[in-house]
């Protein structure tokens, strides 16, 4: 499935823009008496090799990736998918899964698989009042599951921003958001999960896994908060319910803010200098590590800097916050202030906007459009607990004004922590429950022939900024690892990762182990894998 918030294109235009059932399930069974039947369904469709539409549906998010299934299944139900899987399986052909195609990697597109299931037109979204919870297919885009989750209940989850991006993997590895220092991950608030896995003996069925404590299948549920998409099997249905949560369904979930305020400024890099830049940088990271703890008033704002490269003339610093907050206006002054502060070159814009929430979040506008030329791209990350070290922010300030750099190359560094803070590492799969900000370095570009400069450039970038650790974010005072939803292949090459920590760490850190204990116990076959894929227990 795909893994990502939205390919890094996306992303920086739209910001610059600017009833317990649990121990009821046994293991094995397709539906349980408490979940809702499937609805009558689209499909499946196959499409071989050499039929007008094959091309047209190879293809993901990332136009690096191509790969050459024996066919494409596009599926519309659970029922289908076990059909489909089992059908794989005993023919001995390797399958994987997409639902938005916004992988970073080539995990769809890898040279061994034989088949691809397109997962679609699986894009409900409704109130199951059977589970109590909020049902979501794995098809559904977020943008989708913003709009029916506010049309019907006005409630949202804390996910991404980019519209185009499917459910499917972006819940299962964690997904966040502008929302999430706030509201936690968007698997924070994960009630169950349907997944088709195969045994043993190679049959495939669906199983209901929820997080109540006396389910026999929780390990699966919890194997999807964070674990990443494609790992054990195939998600089919999420269902959502923040924890604790009674009464009707508008108080199952988060209540979705109706206008989002948004303040930008931005310098020229015409008149920035090294010493102002990294005192920006120092002070973005310094506000974060002050004000990132669990129930502070700040963590309704979500503040980002938008580091294009020098040769865009430019760069922006974003705070967005619910306007509906008190003092909104407040945080947001005193935000910007804190990172100002002692920065001697002026702003070239300063300024506020209000938006409707779902118009921001859904409106295809601002997220997928206008990137059919870019569509190829190289993104890799990391998450921080602190701010840069001041080697670190000298090796950005070198990259982002390197002539061999582009317009639509950059880092984009993003506000975390708060309540994603109050969970604890082991609740979930996601590791990283103290770190206060992301790290995204990305670059874009239109063809084949930029491969090997883009790449060069970006993968450099990153060892350098990591020269301290093996050139990687290998987790101790300043850094924690990376995010699986942003998959680099990079970190499992010596040449790239001389940190001696494997890559799976990285992602994973201590929650690795029982992973792969998950793993063996619902994939024995390692059925369903791709590259940076979990490992079965031996």
């Amino acid at each position: 499935m795909s893994r990502s918030q939205g390919h890094a294109v996306s992303r920086r235009a739209l910001l610059a823009g600017a009833g317990a059932a649990g121990g009821a399930l046994g293991a094995g069974l397709i539906a349980p008496a408490t979940a809702a039947p499937e609805p009558e369904a689209f499909g499946p469709v196959r499409i071989g090799r050499g039929e007008a539409r094959y091309g047209s549906l190879l293809r993901g998010n990332n136009f690096r990736f191509v790969g050459d299934p024996d066919e494409i299944q596009v599926i519309g139900s659970t029922s289908q998918v076990v059909r489909a899987v089992t059908e794989a399986v005993a023919s001995g052909r390797r399958v994987a899964v997409r639902s938005g195609g916004h992988c970073f990697e080539d995990f769809t597109a890898d040279a061994g698989v034989r088949v691809l299931l397109d997962l679609s037109p699986m894009d409900s979204v409704t109130y199951d009042p059977a589970m109590r919870a909020f049902e979501v297919q794995p098809g559904a885009t977020l943008g989708r599951v913003y709009r029916k989750l506010y049309q019907g209940w006005g409630v949202t989850v804390p996910g991404g921003s980019c519209p185009g991006v499917g459910a499917g993997g972006h819940f299962a590895g964690g997904g966040y958001g502008a929302l999430s220092r706030r509201y936690g991950s968007v698997v924070d608030h994960l009630y169950a999960v349907e997944v088709v896995v195969v045994g043993r003996n190679g049959k495939a069925r669906a199983v209901i896994a929820t997080r109540e404590p006396d389910d026999p299948n929780r390990d699966l549920w919890w194997a999807h908060t964070g674990g990443g998409g494609g790992n054990v099997g195939v998600v089919t249905r999420y269902w959502l319910r923040s924890p604790g949560a009674t009464g009707e369904p508008s108080r199952l979930l988060p209540t979705s803010p109706a206008t989002m305020l948004e303040h930008a400024v931005a310098w020229s890099w015409e008149s920035m200098t090294e010493q102002d830049f990294s005192r920006l940088l120092h002070n973005f990271g310094t506000w974060h590590e002050r004000n990132s703890a669990p129930g502070s008033p700040a963590t309704n704002l979500y503040g980002l800097f938008v580091l294009s490269h020098s040769s865009a003339g430019a760069f922006a610093l974003l705070a967005q916050i619910d306007a509906d907050v008190p003092g909104a206006n407040d945080l947001v002054a005193e935000f910007v202030a804190a990172v100002s502060e002692g920065v001697e070159v002026e702003p070239v814009f300063s300024g506020s906007t209000s938006t409707a929430w779902l118009h921001r979040m859904t409106w295809a506008g601002s997220g997928e459009s206008g990137d059919a030329t870019t569509r190829r791209y190289k993104n890799k990350a990391g998450y921080l607990r602190r701010s840069m070290t001041e080697r670190q922010r000298a090796a950005v300030y070198r990259y982002l004004t390197d002539p061999a750099g582009v317009p639509s190359a950059g880092v984009l560094l993003l506000g975390y922590g708060g309540q994603v803070n109050a969970v604890a590492q082991g609740d979930t799969a996601i590791a990283q429950r103290d770190s206060v900000m992301k790290v995204i370095y990305y670059t874009t570009w239109a063809d084949e022939e930029g491969d090997e400069a883009h790449l060069a450039w970006v993968r450099s970038f990153y060892r350098d900024v990591y020269a301290d650790t093996g050139g990687v974010p290998v987790p101790d005072e300043v850094n924690d690892g990376s995010y699986i939803n942003y998959p680099d292949n990079d970190l499992l090459d010596p040449a790239w990762n001389t940190s001696g920590v494997s890559a799976r760490t990285l992602y994973y850190k201590d929650n690795y182990a029982r992973l792969r204990r998950i793993k063996a116990r619902w994939d024995p076959r390692d059925e369903f894998r791709h590259a940076l894929s979990i490992e079965p227990a031996g």
